[in-house]
């Protein structure tokens, strides 16, 4: 009885957790770590159903006031299913030159940012982290300067990109996520 009933248990998950892995885009399919943390997160089982907003930051750019507004963006679409996602880059003008801990204590007290911040990387062409060199695969560019944002929609597929420029709480960005957050 005790086997019949693992059986039947085993055969009930098996097909959700197929349809799992097979839900998973291959733009997200890989792990990142938090930023200062040894903790790694698999982006499609962390955000799966999730619009993201990934953004490359720096905390000494003339455009790192964003945070600002990436901060309220995250807060005010979290329950409908907007995620952001920060990753801090030194790449443009070294404006990104401190330890992860410094950026992490930079943003939490200078922006007080809530929305999930990941590890420095390298977002130009040649070498770019992977989740930035898959979204270069999926047709978005590579950031030209920090603070460029890549819209993904809740099946993982790039939807847009802005630049620098683009503050989070433009009419072009609010605009689409507000359409993505509605879509199935």
């Amino acid at each position: 009885m005790k086997n019949t009933l693992f059986a039947l248990s085993l055969a009930a998950i098996t097909p959700a957790l197929a349809a799992e892995s097979q839900s998973c885009s291959a733009l997200l399919d890989l792990e990142v770590r938090r930023l200062a943390s040894d903790e790694r997160v698999n982006l499609c089982q962390a955000y799966a159903g999730k619009v993201i907003l990934i953004v490359n930051t720096a905390s000494k750019c003339g455009f790192t006031s964003q945070y600002a507004g990436l901060e309220a963006l995250y807060h005010k679409y979290k329950e409908r299913g907007l995620v952001v996602l920060g990753f801090p880059s030194n790449d443009f003008a070294n404006q990104e030159p401190g330890a992860e801990t410094e950026i992490q204590n930079f943003c939490r007290l200078t922006y007080s940012v809530e929305f999930p911040m990941f590890e420095k990387v390298s977002v130009k062409r040649g070498n770019a982290a992977p989740l930035f060199e898959r979204l270069a695969a999926a047709g978005a560019p590579y950031p030209k300067w920090n603070f460029y944002k890549y819209l993904i929609d809740r099946h993982g597929n790039f939807i847009d990109h802005y630049i620098s420029t683009t503050a989070p709480d433009s009419t072009k960005i609010m605009k689409k996520i507000e359409e993505l957050l509605i879509a199935p």
